[in-house]
C-alpha cells in the first residue's frame, strides 16, 4: 500500500511561487486534485512524480524522497496533460517502448495487456498521429499502466474522451483503486471528480485550500449558510416551526418546494424531526441543496 507524503513543500521559479508551503498525504484510493488555471496543480503532480525538486520541504513516496530516485519510476505510472506521444509510432510500439524502458521480461505481452485495459486493441496497429485526442489519452494511460505500478498520477486524463470512453476509464480506475492502488488525478470537470474521487485536494494560488471528503468540507463552512430542500405532508405548517429554530436564517416556500437556510448543519438535521412532530406533519424528505463539489469549489476559489 503506497503512500505519498508532502511536508511543507514549496516550489518557485525565480520570483514566481508556484506551490507555497503545501502539506498532505495520499494513500490507497482515488484522490481528485482541483484548482483554477495557474493554481499549481501540474507543478504538484510533477513534484510527486519525481520530475521536479521541491525548493523547500520534502516529497516522499513510501518514506523515500521522490527527487533523484530513478527507481521510483518502477512504482509510478504518470500521464502528463501535454501530448507526450510520438505520432510516427503505432500505439502498440509506443506502449512496448515503455515496457522495454522498464526492463520488463516480456514487453510484448505486457503491452497487449495494458492496451486491452484501455480498450484500444483494434487501433493498436495504427499510427498515433491518426488517433483522436481521446485515443491518444488512452494510449498514454496504457503506457503508464504497462509495468503495473502501485501509484498512478494522471494530469487531466479524460481530456478529449467521449462519454463511453470516460465511463470505461472511470470503471478502470475504480477497479484499480479497489485493488489497493494509490490514484491521484487532476481535472477541470467537477462532475468527474465528484463521481470518481474518495477525497479531494483543492489548490488555490499555490496553497492547499482544503483536503478531504468534499461533503465534510462543505459542512465545516460555518460562515456560509447551508440550504436544504424539505418535503412534508404540510410544508406551510412545518415552515412555521422551522423558523423558530435558533440557527435557521430563512425559510422559503416557492412552487411547492420548501427551502431552509441555516448556519448550523447539525442543528437543522437534529431539529427537523421534532419540528415536524410539533407541527403534526409527516416528514417526507430532507436533502442538502448545495452540498456539491461545485458549491465547495466555487466558495474556496472566490473567497
Amino acid at each position: 500500500m503506497s503512500r505519498i507524503v508532502l511536508a511543507d513543500v514549496s516550489r518557485w521559479y525565480g520570483n514566481v511561487v508556484a506551490v507555497n508551503d503545501v502539506s498532505f498525504e495520499i494513500g490507497p484510493g482515488i484522490t481528485g486534485l482541483l484548482g483554477p488555471n495557474g493554481a499549481g496543480k501540474t507543478t504538484l503532480l510533477h513534484l510527486m512524480a519525481g520530475f521536479l525538486a521541491p525548493s523547500a520541504g520534502t516529497v516522499e513516496l513510501d518514506g523515500m524522497p521522490a527527487w533523484k530516485r530513478p527507481e521510483l519510476y518502477r512504482s509510478i505510472g504518470f500521464v502528463p496533460e501535454r501530448e507526450a506521444v510520438q505520432p510516427f509510432l503505432t500505439g502498440r510500439q509506443f506502449v512496448q517502448a515503455a515496457a522495454r524502458l522498464h526492463g520488463l521480461a516480456d514487453p510484448g505481452a505486457a503491452a497487449e495487456r495494458a492496451i486491452g485495459m484501455v480498450d484500444l486493441p483494434q487501433a493498436a496497429g495504427r499510427s498515433i498521429g491518426g488517433y483522436s485526442k481521446g485515443m491518444r489519452q488512452r494510449i498514454k494511460v496504457a503506457s503508464a499502466l504497462v509495468h503495473d505500478p502501485p501509484v498512478l498520477i494522471l494530469d487531466e486524463p479524460f481530456n478529449g474522451m467521449d462519454p463511453r470512453q470516460r465511463v470505461h476509464m472511470m470503471d478502470l480506475l475504480r477497479r484499480m483503486a479497489a485493488e489497493g492502488r494509490t490514484i491521484l488525478f487532476s481535472s477541470h470537470i467537477l462532475e468527474e471528480v465528484e463521481r470518481l474521487s474518495d477525497r479531494v485536494l483543492v489548490v488555490v494560488a499555490g496553497r492547499l485550500a482544503a483536503a478531504g471528503d468534499f461533503r465534510r468540507i462543505r459542512r465545516l463552512m460555518t460562515d456560509r449558510p447551508h440550504s436544504f430542500t424539505v418535503r412534508s405532508t404540510d410544508d406551510r405548517s412545518l415552515a412555521r416551526e422551522l423558523l423558530a429554530l435558533p440557527r435557521v436564517a430563512a425559510v422559503e416556500l416557492r412552487d411547492g418546494t420548501l427551502t431552509v437556510r441555516t448556519g448550523d448543519y447539525g442543528e437543522l438535521t437534529r431539529g427537523v424531526a421534532p419540528a415536524a412532530q410539533r407541527a403534526g406533519v409527516s416528514l417526507l424528505e430532507l436533502r442538502p441543496a448545495d452540498e456539491s463539489l461545485e458549491s465547495v469549489f466555487s466558495y474556496l476559489v472566490r473567497r
